[in-house]
């Protein structure tokens, strides 16, 4: 979820992209570029809204946004696919629909499912605490982490401290760019931290809690939490551009990212400054917009959880404290509720250093939407993740 996501990275990238510009970045002036791309049964061009859905994405890379994709995909044929701008300024090459990109957070509701489904399974219980399942030599110094239970940490209600806030951790990645950080790394920056409240009693965001559940995935399963994701999810929903970044971090295909560090719009590269989301669950997924609406489509039409469990999954609690400049908000168990205009709708955002993707679920008309930009920090992010800028796209796609 971007908005909890940001408060350390709108500390850390100053330090970082000052660093940054002394090893040279791309900076190139570029002029949008729309794309009507097939993949040989897409019949996008032939979509009633194919003009209006391109014009979305035309006028957020008029206004600076390097590329962006976007996917709408109401099921069986009725699927649409566009994009706008470049995947890199310094080659020029189009931004095209099934390009690759980092997805970030989105990656939380594949570990909650798989949580889910472990539940189904009979192998894990949602009431079960996270210490029944972890040693303490994980849990140590990790204040609320012996007693939250594994539903606390899918709804973020256990309390447990944000990694990524820490100022020591953000000292630690700006002094390294491209530094990989394993999962003990990442949780020493939450040890002797205070708990943000009691388990329960309201919701933050916490990158902690999905990096702990990573690894009772991997205690559970015997393998790396993301071989489950290849078999549960990648493979047999065809999820064919979707991987997690462990084995191949940054692959020869995925599109370049870039940031507005200094609100200036001279977007500085940062495609190698996402580190500490290879190799933990709370992050580190690379794929695109129309893989992630597959998986939307699969979980609302009933075919990865059983109804039961999707109405655990659904069972929101509200913060006491709502952003006012956002959506109010539902926490359910790694997915949250957007209150909007068109009623509520269901899904997860996420973001890495120079990218953004959400991905959306509105119930009532069945429809999944989900868009990428390989750009974000300073003006950049007002034009597609704001209020105003999902409202926009809610109001076009959904105003059948």
């Amino acid at each position: 979820m971007k908005r909890h996501h940001n408060i350390l990275l709108t500390r850390l990238i100053p330090a970082v992209f000052t660093l940054a510009i002394a090893v040279g970045c791309q900076k190139d002036k570029y002029v949008p570029m729309d794309t009507d791309y097939s993949y040989g049964w897409d019949t996008s061009a032939e979509n009633p809204n194919n003009e209006k859905y391109l014009s979305l994405l035309k006028e957020m890379t008029e206004q600076g946004v390097p590329g962006v994709m976007m996917c709408v995909n109401r099921g069986g044929t009725d699927i649409w696919l566009g994009s706008s701008g470049y995947s890199s300024l310094k080659t020029k090459d189009k931004m095209l629909p099934d390009n690759r990109t980092r997805v970030g957070s989105t990656v939380k509701t594949f570990t909650a499912v798989t949580i889910l489904q472990l539940c189904e399974e009979g192998k894990l219980s949602l009431n079960a605490r996270v210490s029944d399942y972890l040693p303490h030599d994980v849990l140590k110094g990790i204040e609320n982490a012996d007693k939250a239970t594994i539903r606390q940490m899918l709804r973020h209600s256990s309390g447990i401290y944000n990694y990524i806030q820490d100022m020591r951790f953000q000292t630690a990645s700006m002094n390294d760019l491209t530094k990989e950080w394993f999962p003990d790394e990442l949780l020493s920056y939450a040890r002797g931290r205070s708990a943000y409240f009691a388990p329960d009693e309201d919701c933050y965001y916490s990158n902690t809690c999905y990096i702990l559940l990573g690894m009772v995935i991997e205690k559970i399963c015997g393998r790396p939490f993301y071989k489950e994701f290849e078999e549960r999810f990648f493979i047999p929903l065809r999820m064919n551009e979707t991987a997690f970044a462990e084995e191949d971090p940054v692959p020869d295909d995925l599109v370049r990212g870039y940031v507005d560090f200094f609100s200036n719009m001279k977007l500085l590269e940062s495609t190698w400054y996402s580190g500490w989301d290879y190799h933990t669950a709370d992050g580190g997924l690379i794929s695109n917009p129309y893989n992630l609406t597959l998986f939307m489509k699969a979980l609302f039409d009933g075919k990865l959880l059983k109804t039961e469990t999707m109405n655990e999954m659904l069972s929101w609690m509200s913060p006491k404290t709502q952003d006012p400049e956002y959506y109010n908000m539902g926490y359910g168990l790694g997915i949250f509720r957007y209150d909007t205009d068109k009623g509520a709708i269901y899904g997860h955002s996420g973001d890495a250093i120079g990218y953004y993707a959400i991905m959306l679920y509105h119930p009532e008309s069945g429809t999944a939407i989900s868009w990428a930009v390989n750009g974000n920090y300073g003006n950049l992010d007002k034009i597609f993740s704001s209020k105003e800028a999902i409202d926009k796209i809610l109001n076009t796609v959904l105003a059948d």
